[in-house]
């Protein structure tokens, strides 16, 4: 989902738009959010947990971490909000001091004063105010579901999940339905492995079946109740354990590009024509001079059949579809579940190349390129 651009105004609307933006409720979380420009566009937005921030020894360089990513994102200014099951004025609560101190101190030469607020179980307050300000347990949380933001978000599509875990997760399917997909896997993995034994030319034609097998598939989510069959999704499972397969496929998410899949499993590597074209469809998904959005309609249809691989998929064997996942909520603007996505592929395989490279680009902050184009 591409999000509107959005100005806030007043705490509780930037306190309602937090969730919407990472895509989940934070428990015992600080969340850090960039403002750019004099009038207060709402920038990046950076979850850390709260015992690391609030830990003396790593919670230092974690701030430093943050405020560069901030003031990459071209901040201004800096809010900070802390999610903590209790109001954090009772006690008071060191963890939740020690944390905003510890960022303040290090975003003070950035962004000056960093106004800092707490969401708990029952409320929201600010935390530079007294309880003559805020009534002991905050203010209600009622009040940050009936924003203008709140209601913006909800019209633009946005939903938010009751935890971090529940952004990416994906639910196995049936074993019925699985054990068939299994079946059509195991027969088009041996293919492969016959292809690779008889030479370039096999091993191209069950190439091209593979890419051929993510047309059917995307083609049966349009067109099918239930989306792709069996035989659709266990040709793709095994086509997608090959890396020029699964570039192919990658290469078919970007709009405009025709035949250049196809083209990219040709031969025993891709020509100097074929390489350049592919170095352009990628550049529109993370270079900030050609970067584009990834389209709205054609990119739910390619979530939904790279979700059917994994829930229909062997358990331990969903690095590729994962990964592909996991890019596709980059280009979205959605890190939340990039990054789950991506934790998940490399759990299945930590050595998978393409999901290292995309959560390395997450850890630094690197948005993909149609959003460093609006800065």
């Amino acid at each position: 989902m591409q999000t509107p651009t959005l100005r806030v105004t007043e705490p509780r609307e930037m306190l309602s738009l937090v969730p919407h933006q990472l895509g989940f409720h934070p428990s015992e979380s600080v969340v850090a959010v960039s403002l750019r420009g004099p009038r207060g566009r709402v920038g990046l937005v950076v979850r850390v947990d709260l015992p690391d921030l609030a830990n003396p020894d790593v919670g230092p360089q974690l701030a430093r971490d943050v405020v560069a990513h901030l003031a990459g994102d071209g901040a201004e200014r800096a809010w900070l909000v802390v999610y903590t099951r209790d109001d954090p004025r009772r006690g008071p609560d060191a963890a939740v001091s020690a944390a905003v101190s510890c960022f303040r101190e290090a975003a003070e030469a950035a962004f000056g004063d960093v106004p800092a607020w707490a969401v708990t179980s029952t409320g929201y307050l600010s935390l530079d105010c007294d309880q003559t300000c805020c009534p002991p347990g905050g203010r209600p949380l009622a009040d940050l579901s009936s924003t203008q933001v709140s209601a913006q978000m909800v019209l633009a599509g946005s939903s938010v999940a009751t935890c971090r875990e529940d952004v990416g997760r994906i639910r196995p399917a049936g074993a019925e339905a699985r054990r068939s997909v299994a079946r059509v896997r195991r027969r088009w993995q041996a293919r492969g492995l016959r292809a690779h034994d008889e030479g370039a030319a096999a091993l191209e034609r069950w190439r091209r079946d593979g890419v051929a097998a993510w047309r059917r598939a995307v083609g049966e989510q349009l067109d099918r109740d239930g989306g792709p069959t069996a035989a659709a999704l266990g040709r793709l499972e095994a086509a997608l354990t090959d890396l020029r397969v699964r570039d192919a496929v990658l290469v078919a998410l970007v709009p405009g590009q025709g035949e250049l899949p196809e083209r990219c499993v040709r031969g025993e590597r891709p020509c100097t024509e074929d390489d350049a074209a592919l170095g352009r469809a990628l550049a529109l998904v993370v270079d900030p001079l050609d970067g584009v959005p990834a389209p709205p309609a054609a990119t739910r249809v390619h979530e939904a059949v790279l979700e059917a691989v994994v829930a229909h998929g062997e358990r331990g064997g969903q690095a590729p579809a994962a990964t592909l996942l996991g890019l596709l909520a980059w280009w979205r603007g959605d890190g939340a579940r990039a990054a789950i996505l991506l934790d998940r592929a490399l759990a299945d395989d930590d050595g998978y190349r393409l999901a290292r490279l995309v959560a390395q680009s997450l850890a630094c902050g690197v948005p993909p390129g149609w959003v460093r184009a609006g800065r």
